[in-house]
């Protein structure tokens, strides 16, 4: 068996005060779930607790994001996280707070035959 995939999905999410990276990529997340449905996996008669879920997660500062508060996040699938650099932080005019903007991808796939 190999992985297909069968989504790809991407969002966007962003932390207007505060720099939490989290925050913004657990909105990044919600985002791409909420381009998507999981209609042509129901109607393929799949499982979605087989599903395969790979996410990757963009922010300028990778190890501020809690990749475990990420992967609970998703409601199916054995999922993996991965966080690189990426995303945007776009500071205010006095350089005391930023508005942090991260990008994810979530890629969907199954062992099949």
């Amino acid at each position: 068996m190999a992985r297909k995939r069968v989504i790809l999905e991407m969002g966007t999410g962003n932390d207007l005060h505060g720099g939490d990276y989290t925050k913004a990529a657990l909105r990044a997340v919600q985002d791409a779930l909420h381009h998507s449905s999981l209609s042509l996996i129901r109607s393929l008669g799949l499982d979605s607790r087989a599903m395969l879920v790979d996410v990757t997660i963009g922010v300028q500062r990778p190890e501020q994001v809690g990749a475990e508060a990420v992967r609970a996040s998703l409601p199916h699938g054995v999922v993996t996280v991965t966080v690189v650099k990426g995303g945007l932080d776009v500071p205010d005019d006095d350089g005391r707070d930023a508005a942090v903007i991260a990008s994810a991808a979530i890629d969907v796939g199954f062992d099949l035959p």
